[in-house]
């Protein structure tokens, strides 16, 4: 019997649960199509490419939509549960809340190691993947974006011009670039021949010029100088192409937990850097952990009104999900800053509720409204007396 129960309880939550990620997962996915649509129509990206690009920016989704979309799947299902008087029904029949509770620990625990997972193996992988990809893309976009006898506006502070450009597309010849990098003196750079060279190990594209001059005028037009060059290698900032400028070493968004731990030991890092890397672990630990405080929460919350509806059930999900997130974003905040240390920045709203969640369930299990309970402790008091 209460095999049966647990199944049809876990089968009510799995089905909008997988319903909800999918919505919310695409909803993610459509604040960047736009710049998705502009890599293909404008920058000439392959729609293999950007099928690619997708699937590598889907775990970093997952991690945020998995504990949503459990908090409000168990929601709807006890709410359901409950307007359609099934909890009533199910007490009555001598099954209590921690037997109802099984299967919704179950799939708590379920989405906790899918979301560890995902955090500890497929997120650093498949950020690092992404930002290679976007550099691969990048320089390919580069060279592509070049044409001969137009000036090319694509790099950030810089105007590329070139006088001819072979089929192949491997150099160019009769280079001019207007250099608007520094903000006291403008340079004019004149080269007979250019190569993009792509340096994948510190992630940057050069152009490199061959057998030109550099030629500089003062803001005041009195002053002017001429450098002559055999090669001259300028950084293009591809920030305007694809937003891929890299650096040479990876972010903390890209390594693994070994790799965190083994970054703060090394010698020389500043308060904040060190400070990143540390919001860096416990985020590892304290997202996936949100899974099994969120089902805790979202039982007694979802049967406390008995005609609770699945609308009732996503919006209180979308307000405990924001107090949740936005309590989490100030604590790392702060964290940043230096003004808390980096556990109590990230774990502090999981301590919250996570205590709330035992709370309520408690009051749940005894029946009680948390006014009732005071009312009955008080007058346990005056009983005594």
């Amino acid at each position: 019997m209460n095999k049966i129960i647990s199944r049809y309880i876990f089968r009510e939550i799995a089905f909008p649960f997988f319903l909800i990620l999918f919505v919310l997962t695409f909803v993610l996915l459509m604040g960047k199509i736009l710049q998705i649509m502009d890599l293909m129509v404008n920058k000439g990206i392959s729609v293999l490419d950007i099928l690619h690009l997708v699937l590598l920016i889907m775990p970093s989704f997952l991690m945020f939509t998995i504990p949503i979309a459990l908090l409000v799947s168990i929601l709807i299902a006890m709410g359901t549960f409950s307007a359609d008087n099934e909890i009533t029904a199910l007490k009555a029949a001598g099954v209590s809340l921690l037997q109802i509770y099984y299967p919704v620990a179950v799939a708590s625990l379920l989405t906790f190691i899918c979301t560890i997972v995902i955090g500890y193996y497929l997120v650093p992988q498949s950020n690092f993947a992404t930002k290679k990809l976007l550099f691969e893309l990048a320089t390919q976009n580069a060279s592509i974006g070049i044409k001969e006898k137009v000036f090319n506006s694509d790099f950030k502070d810089l105007l590329v011009y070139a006088d001819k450009i072979p089929a192949n597309g491997e150099y160019m010849e009769g280079v001019i670039i207007s250099d608007k990098r520094s903000t006291e003196e403008q340079n004019t750079i004149i080269a007979r021949k250019a190569f993009l060279v792509a340096d994948t190990k510190r992630m940057i594209v050069k152009l490199r010029l061959e057998n030109g001059s550099i030629h500089t005028v003062s803001p005041d037009l009195k002053n002017y100088r001429k450098v002559d060059f055999r090669i001259y290698d300028l950084i293009l900032d591809l920030s305007t192409t694809l937003a891929t400028y890299s650096e040479e070493y990876k972010s903390s968004t890209e390594m693994t937990l070994t790799e965190l731990l083994e970054r703060m030991k090394k010698p020389g890092l500043d308060g904040s850097a060190i400070r990143e890397l540390a919001i860096e672990v416990h985020k590892k630990f304290s997202i996936p952990l949100s899974c099994i405080f969120f089902g805790l929460l979202a039982l007694p919350l979802g049967i406390t009104s008995h005609r609770a509806v699945k609308s009732r059930g996503f919006a209180v999900g979308i307000i405990i999900v924001a107090a949740y997130y936005l309590l989490r974003i100030g604590g790392e905040a702060l964290a940043e800053t230096g003004r808390l240390s980096p556990a109590v920045g990230v774990w502090t709203p999981n301590v919250i509720f996570a205590i709330i969640g035992v709370l309520l369930f408690y009051f749940a299990y005894r029946e009680l409204t948390p006014l009732q309970l005071i009312q009955a402790h008080f007058g346990h008091k005056r009983h005594h007396r």
